[in-house]
């Protein structure tokens, strides 16, 4: 009977380390507490908007962010989504498919689609149109942050008054001693072309995703947003843009990375949002 027992342990203690080594993810504070979906909704219910900093091609992540999306409408019905992925150009294509004016394929077929959208942005789409809410396209137009780049944001001056519809209203402020931006020139250093246009065209982006969402949060509408992790890290980029607008507004900021092990948040991860959402690193990515 004792060998029997020895066995049983053996055995219960092996499941116990594989399940250990084959979990899928794992929500930390910014303090290195581990906490589950369940907690991070709790902390999302009082907040004015979540900020969801994904890494576009983690395939484990856009679940999860589905996940967090299905829980937060749960708890509003109300809610505004809102993402990166889509230009301003884009707002009628969704406007019309969401209301049942084109279909879903006219909708694809007219849209500037991420080349993963198919397989990771698509059950967001569809999630979201079949509860009703309502989606705004956030980002700038490419071409616009592509002039940037090249010619800093005063070369947007000179464009039409349609074309201004499309990004956030001039001029826009750039602080450049930002960590963030100074982190991407820094990265840049030795590159061709002039890092200040970039951090400019990088700063247009943030601020014209922030501009995105002022009206609904003015009609006091809750926000969930959907981008790089980049826009929002350590409370920088669309952050930052927003708190200018609306210095009470209450933010969670969930923020992604990928770690060897998800037992303990690293360092240096700690501290990049409110809640850092660990996946391993081995996690499957879409390219």
């Amino acid at each position: 009977m004792r060998n029997y027992f020895l066995v049983f342990l053996l055995v219960f203690g092996s499941f116990g380390t594989l399940k250990a080594q084959g979990e899928a993810y794992q929500f930390f504070t910014n303090k290195g507490k581990k906490i589950d979906l369940k907690d991070v909704l709790k902390d999302a219910k009082d907040v004015d908007a979540v900020f969801f900093g994904e890494l576009h091609n983690n395939s484990l992540g856009h679940w999860l962010k589905l996940q967090v999306l299905k829980g937060l409408q749960a708890q509003n019905p109300d809610l505004v989504v809102g993402s990166e992925i889509f230009e301003r150009e884009d707002q009628l294509n969704l406007d019309e498919w969401f209301s049942g004016q084109i279909t879903e394929s006219n909708f694809e077929a007219e849209a500037n689609l991420w080349k993963n959208y198919n397989s990771d942005y698509r059950p967001i789409l569809r999630y979201a149109k079949e509860k009703g809410l309502r989606f705004i396209a956030t980002n700038v137009p490419r071409k616009y942050a592509s002039l940037v780049s090249k010619a800093g944001l005063g070369a947007l001056d000179s464009l039409s008054s349609q074309a201004k519809k499309y990004f956030a209203k001039l001029p826009v402020e750039v602080d450049m001693s930002m960590p963030g931006y100074v982190a991407m020139k820094d990265m840049m250093h030795g590159a061709p072309g002039n890092s200040d246009f970039m951090i400019q065209a990088q700063a247009l982006k943030d601020a014209t995703m922030a501009e995105s969402l002022f009206e609904p949060i003015r009609e006091g509408k809750q926000i969930y947003h959907i981008n790089g992790s980049y826009h929002t890290k350590d409370g920088e980029g669309i952050l930052w843009y927003l708190k200018r607008e609306f210095p009470d507004l209450k933010i969670l900021d969930i923020h992604m990375v990928t770690q060897d092990q998800l037992d303990k948040l690293d360092d240096e991860n700690a501290k990049a949002g409110e809640i850092i959402l660990v996946l391993p690193s081995d996690s499957h990515t879409t390219y």
